[in-house]
């Protein structure tokens, strides 16, 4: 399955571009996101901040990312209906969590309360705000309640995200019930599509997903790569109702 067949409005990357983030990963990258023929979204994960050059991981982390990828570590982008904020959750100072700072809460809600009410809201990380099955006891990211709670308030419909290499589709009222008022947020996160990192059940396996935005519905069908067809397959389908529609009443 090419990009040209599912012709998508926005294609998403949520980080992990490079192995040790090597000038030629980064160039490799950046070729092959040319190559999408969409518009695309994308953040750095930790992967591509220098992970054994430490003078570079400390002074100049980004310096490649920035080169090749993207100039801007923290974006807003406007498409087909949807107003997308882009947030590195990377750090120059841990090797694999990350965390979303307060200044970088504040960057999305200026930009969610400049964005015309219609549009649908997503906000785009690496890092995992929610674990994964299977994964339950690793570590989300530090202050994951205080970055829901902002993106509840401010009617987020939907978080994309990556780094455990295995997908999960779901809603944050699954890991923090009771805290986000009347509604959760849909989380979705990607496994691996290019690599052969994939963890879990997706091991070996490579996956992406397709979500399509329709009226008061958010559907999510997740494809993984079948060998023997030589293409990309879905085999799972997901629908939620968007943040408009909240069928929790907060009632017992």
């Amino acid at each position: 399955m090419h990009s040209r067949e599912l012709q998508p409005d926005v294609v998403v990357v949520s980080g992990d571009f490079t192995q040790r983030a090597r000038a030629n990963q980064f160039a490799e990258a950046a070729e092959f996101l040319k190559k999408l023929d969409s518009p695309v979204v994308v953040t750095p994960g930790n992967h591509d901040v220098p992970f054994y050059r430490f003078w570079e991981r400390f002074l100049t982390p980004y310096r490649n990312y920035k080169r090749y990828i993207s100039e801007s570590l923290n974006s807003v982008t406007e498409v087909a209906g949807l107003v997308i904020v882009a947030l590195n959750s990377s750090r120059r100072f841990t090797l694999t969590n990350g965390r979303i700072r307060r200044s970088q809460l504040e960057f999305a809600s200026r930009a969610f309360e400049s964005a015309d009410e219609s549009l649908t809201r997503i906000v785009v990380t690496h890092h995992h705000l929610a674990p994964p099955p299977g994964f339950e006891r690793t570590n989300v990211m530090p202050y994951a309640r205080r970055a829901l709670r902002t993106f509840t308030a401010l009617g987020v419909d939907l978080i994309l995200a990556g780094h455990m290499h295995t997908a999960y589709v779901g809603n944050s009222l699954d890991f923090f019930p009771g805290e986000l008022e009347r509604r959760g947020i849909v989380i979705v996160q990607c496994g691996t599509t290019t690599s052969k990192r994939g963890r879990g059940r997706e091991t070996l396996r490579n996956t992406f997903n397709v979500i399509r935005v329709e009226g008061d519905v958010i559907r999510v069908v997740h494809n993984v790569w079948i060998a023997d067809l030589g293409r990309f397959m879905p085999i799972s389908e997901h629908l939620f109702p968007s943040a408009g529609k909240q069928y929790f009443d907060g009632s017992g």
